[in-house]
């Protein structure tokens, strides 16, 4: 298929590279000549504007948007929904709130214009790894992408698959889904991400507990030096909490078990907030998840073992590069 790709950041660019590594055609673009070319060199189509992209994209059209959510994603919806011609779709595959996503889906209808969102997740990883992806929009329009969205998830693997599920649509298993009406993408991959925010929580402090055990404050015959390394090393291997966090974790301290390269100031990108924001309208306890995001709030004045760890294992998925004294 032929996919019109805008924004080619951490993961637009790897997104366009596994595509055409699949025998997709992409025509991209970004407000980067540099990063135009880059893509260019792998196969890519470069085009000079939006408009240009447009005009080189066979109908009926999609877009694939992966911009940072709020204005940069509203002005850029807006301006292909002046471009665009019926029966073209627009594809948010960015950190949109999902709400927003509602709205622009219900302006777009009105001139016969597609709207998808899609969760992605994956990360720097996703061009060798694939994306995981949870999509909300029409069930046609989604059917027809289809092609585009297998390609770009991992497929099945060497993950075994789950006992006792039921056969029938299988695309869970390959790494994608169809979550339901617009907005349903964003709304499950926010969750996604307030949850993650717990889990790194949870190793983080973990790691700051065990760091400590050698405080001074102790007394002498109870205190232990003990090897951050290995220890997340040997978690990794069998334990119950093993997972692709700690891997990244294991990697940041495999290089520097102090973590002294890292600002200890966590960023959080709007979807805990959102996270918590939905479980408020829902009456939903979320201790953890909301403790989670207070904890990053905390690390921009306070910079604890643990908020080097956050900051690790953030670079380590994302490419996040924390802002703040190190």
């Amino acid at each position: 298929m032929q996919l019109g790709i805008i924004g080619l950041g951490r993961m637009g660019g790897n997104i366009a590279r596994r595509l055409m590594q699949k025998g997709h055609e992409t025509v991209v673009f970004d407000r980067s000549s540099d990063a135009i070319a880059s893509i260019v060199k792998d196969g890519a189509k470069g085009a000079a504007s939006v408009e240009a992209m447009v005009k080189a994209l066979a109908k009926p059209r999609a877009v694939w948007v992966m911009l940072p959510s709020g204005e940069p994603t509203e002005d850029m919806v807006d301006q292909l929904s002046k471009l665009l011609e019926a029966g073209d779709t627009i594809i948010d595959g960015g950190n949109s709130f999902y709400k927003d996503d509602i709205r622009r889906g219900a302006a777009l209808a009105e001139k016969k214009l597609d709207y998808v969102d899609v969760g992605t997740s994956g990360g720097v990883w996703g061009l060798e790894r694939g994306y995981c992806m949870m999509i909300g929009g029409d069930t046609a329009v989604i059917k027809r992408l289809d092609p585009i969205f297998d390609t770009l998830a991992p497929g099945y693997g060497s993950i075994e698959r789950t006992p006792g599920r039921a056969a029938g649509d299988d695309r869970a298993e390959r790494g994608y889904i169809h979550a339901g009406p617009i907005g349903s993408g964003h709304f499950v991959k926010m969750i996604h991400n307030g949850i993650e925010y717990g889990l790194m929580q949870a190793y983080a402090e973990g790691f700051e507990v065990l760091k400590q055990k050698s405080s001074e404050t102790l007394p002498k015959n109870e205190r232990y030096d003990l090897n951050m390394a290995d220890i997340s090393e040997v978690w990794r291997r069998g334990s119950v909490i093993s997972s692709w966090l700690l891997d990244l974790t294991a990697q940041a301290l495999a290089q520097d078990a102090s973590l002294a390269n890292y600002s200890g100031t966590v960023a959080d990108s709007g979807e805990g907030r959102w996270t918590i924001e939905a479980a408020i309208e829902e009456a939903v306890p979320v201790p953890v998840l909301s403790n989670a995001l207070f904890a990053r709030f905390r690390s921009r004045e306070e910079h604890a073992y643990g908020d080097r760890m956050l900051s690790a294992m953030r670079f380590g998925f994302g490419g996040h590069v924390e802002q703040g004294p190190k």
